[in-house]
C-alpha cells in the first residue's frame, strides 16, 4: 500500500485528557502563527477569533490563551465515593456497613441512599453542602441522635426517610434547616413524644409517618395531640397512632382524648422564679409580724408600769387634814 509523504494531520487528543490537556497543547505552539490557517478558532458562537483578539491588542501570548481554557473548562463534581454507586444524580450508598455518612459526595446529587448500615449518630454538618438533594434516605441504621447542625446545607430537601431507628428524642433546631421538607418519616423509632417545635419548624410538611412509636400518653403527648387536631390529613396512618403507656390506656387511640382530658395538664405550673417570691414574702412577714409584737409588748409594759406609780395630791392643804 502506497504511504502519503506529505504532512499527517495530528490525531485528535484523547476524550479522557479533559481541559488540561487541551490547554497544555494550545500553549505549547505559543503564537498566533501555529492556529490554524485564517485564525479560525473561535471561543464561542459569535465571539471574535484570536486572530481578530490579536489586532485589537487582546492577544498576549500563550498566557493569555492558558487563562482563557481554564475559564472556560466547568469545575469536576467530587468522585463518587468508593463504596457507593452514583448514576444520574442518584448516590446509593445501602447496605455497606457505613458507620458515618460519607465524607465526599457530588454536589449535583439529587437523591441520596444510606439505609441499611450502622450509623448511630448525624454529628453537626455530617453532610457537604448539597444545594440540589431532594431526597435523603436513612431507614435501617443504628440512628439514636440527630446534632442540632447534622442538617445543615441540604435547604432543598423535600424528603427525609429515618424511619427504623433508635430515635428517642428530636431537637426542633436539628430540623431548622429544612424549610422545604414535604415528607418526614419518624416511623419505627423509639419516640414518646414529640414537642411542638419539631413540627412547628416544617412550614411545607404534608405527610408525616409516626407508626411504631412507643407513645406515652401523659402531659407530654398534648402538643402532638394538638397538632394532629389541626393536621389530620398530614397523617396518614393517624388512627393507628396508639399509647402504649401507661398500662390502662395501653392501645387507646391518641386522637379519641378530649379536650377536657388534658385540662390539668393546662394550669400554668409555679416557675422557681415564683417559689423564690413566696418565699420572700413569707420571710419578711414573719419578720414584721416579730417586730410588731415586741414594740406592742413595750407598749404594755409601760402602761403597766405608769399605773402603779402612786398619785400625788393636787391639794396639799387637805391632804394635811387627813
Amino acid at each position: 500500500m502506497h504511504r502519503a509523504t506529505g504532512s499527517r494531520a495530528r490525531p485528535p487528543a484523547h476524550r479522557t485528557q479533559g481541559c488540561r490537556a487541551r490547554t497544555s497543547d494550545w500553549a505549547r505552539r505559543g503564537a498566533l502563527g501555529t492556529l490554524p490557517p485564517g485564525g479560525a478558532l473561535m471561543l464561542g458562537a459569535g465571539e471574535p477569533s484570536l486572530r481578530e483578539w490579536a489586532a485589537m491588542g487582546v492577544w498576549r501570548g500563550p498566557s493569555t490563551m492558558l487563562a482563557l481554557l481554564l475559564l472556560l473548562c466547568p469545575l469536576p463534581a467530587p468522585a463518587c465515593p468508593t463504596a457507593c454507586r452514583c448514576w444520574a444524580g442518584d448516590v446509593d450508598c445501602r447496605q455497606r456497613a457505613l458507620h458515618e455518612v460519607p465524607p465526599r459526595l457530588p454536589t449535583n446529587a439529587s437523591t441520596l441512599w444510606l439505609g441499611y448500615n450502622f450509623i448511630a449518630v448525624l454529628r453537626a454538618r455530617a453532610f457537604p453542602s448539597l444545594p440540589a438533594l431532594l431526597r435523603l434516605s436513612l431507614p435501617h441504621n443504628h440512628l439514636g441522635m440527630i446534632d442540632r447542625q447534622a442538617l445543615v446545607g441540604l435547604g432543598a430537601l423535600q424528603e427525609l426517610d429515618l424511619s427504623n431507628n433508635y430515635l428517642a428524642m428530636l431537637s426542633p433546631e436539628s430540623f431548622l434547616p429544612l424549610g422545604s421538607l414535604v415528607t418526614l418519616n419518624l416511623g419505627n423509632n423509639r419516640l414518646e413524644e414529640l414537642g411542638a417545635g419539631v413540627l412547628s419548624a416544617l412550614p411545607q410538611l404534608q405527610e408525616l409517618f409516626l407508626h411504631g412509636n412507643p407513645w406515652v400518653c401523659s402531659c407530654s403527648i398534648l402538643p402532638l395531640w394538638r397538632w394532629l387536631g389541626h393536621n389530620r390529613d398530614k397523617v396518614p396512618e393517624e388512627s393507628s397512632l396508639q399509647c402504649v403507656f401507661p398500662e390502662q390506656l395501653n392501645t387507646y387511640p391518641i386522637m379519641a382524648f378530649r379536650n377536657e382530658s388534658f385540662w390539668p395538664c393546662q394550669k400554668t405550673p409555679l416557675s422557681a422564679q415564683h417559689y423564690a417570691t413566696f418565699l420572700l414574702l413569707g420571710l419578711s412577714s414573719f419578720l414584721a409580724s416579730i417586730i410588731f409584737c415586741t414594740l406592742m409588748g413595750c407598749v404594755v409594759v409601760i402602761y403597766q408600769h405608769l399605773r402603779k406609780e402612786p398619785r400625788f395630791c393636787r391639794r396639799p392643804l387637805l391632804c394635811r387634814g387627813h
